[in-house]
């Protein structure tokens, strides 16, 4: 890949966020350049259905290709590859690309967050069925009135299912190691909540299938649930934002103002990465305005 001329913006991410932001770019007339490594948590979707617009719904890797495809109706296109590194420069930024060197004007990074999931034997059969959840907020509704249970070692398990509550009435908190055991007062917490909870924690998947997904606890016994909540939390993807000096919250996410940009001037930061809320909706959304914002600024508006 050889060095380019200077671009408008520099995408790093092409996950819902960077390729809408890449689409609002191009239709703006803008050169971009998309650098995605292939690793959009969205390609995991089972199946979206409180995405606007699609009342079927639709799973992950298909809303990715729609979006590609509308990318390029308007002369975009992504290049695979990795930035392992941007630097400020007079002109703008310069970024590391597998040992080529991109540079631009601004920056947008959409390199979202890693998902953590539950470190259980079998776990694997869960994902590819569907039926390992990873955002009440997307899909609670579907799974109303149904057996649920909450993997999780610390409060954040204890929030999840509290959430999760609303929406049935059998809903059990388990966590994946003795070490790690829920504290008395969580429990009371649950109990008051009307939420099980045990002090065995599961130890394999040792079903998956239409009868749901039996779990082998570590007092030998064996539960059934139909959805399993990974409540593990997420790692998000902001080495590049640290090194560029972006400001982040105490969980590592990157703090941006109301046009998507972070306190280091001409960088913007939109999707899961944000300190927002995490869903496809609000990813379009953060891409849209940070995509604006940079047209105006680079017409000087």
């Amino acid at each position: 890949m050889a060095d380019r001329p200077i671009a408008d913006c520099l995408v790093v991410g092409a996950g819902p966020a960077g390729l809408t932001a890449g689409l609002y770019l191009r239709r703006f007339l803008r050169r971009v350049v998309i650098v995605d490594a292939g690793n959009s948590r969205a390609r995991w979707i089972p199946e979206s259905n409180n995405y606007p617009g699609f009342p079927n719904g639709i799973n992950g890797e298909a809303l990715l290709a729609r979006l590609r495809e509308q990318l390029l109706q308007a002369e975009g296109s992504v290049m695979a590859g990795t930035v392992d590194s941007i630097r400020s420069t007079s002109e703008g930024f310069e970024a590391e690309v597998g040992g080529s060197r991109i540079t631009s004007r601004t920056v947008v990074l959409a390199t979202g967050v890693c998902n953590l999931e539950p470190a259980i034997e079998g776990i694997d059969a869960v994902r590819r069925d569907g039926l390992l959840r990873q955002c009440p907020i997307c899909d609670a509704y579907e799974f109303a009135g149904r057996r649920m249970v909450v993997i999780g070692n610390d409060h954040h398990s204890v929030r999840e299912a509290t959430f999760l509550r609303h929406y049935t009435d059998d809903i059990t908190v388990l966590g994946t190691t003795s070490e790690t055991a829920l504290s008395s007062e969580q429990r009371r917490e649950l109990e008051q909540r009307g939420i099980a909870s045990h002090d065995a924690h599961v130890v394999k998947v040792t079903e998956c299938n239409d009868r749901g997904i039996a779990l082998r606890l570590s007092d030998a016994t064996v539960q059934r649930f139909d959805v399993l909540y990974s409540a593990m939390g997420s790692q998000p993807q902001s080495q590049l934002a640290r090194e560029l000096g972006a400001r982040l919250d105490e969980q590592g996410n990157v703090q941006a103002d109301p046009h998507c940009e972070t306190n280091v001037s001409g960088v913007y930061a939109i999707g899961d990465i944000v300190s927002a809320l995490d869903q496809l909706a609000v990813a379009a959304g953060h891409a849209a305005i940070a995509a604006t914002a940079i047209h105006n600024r680079l017409r000087g508006a």
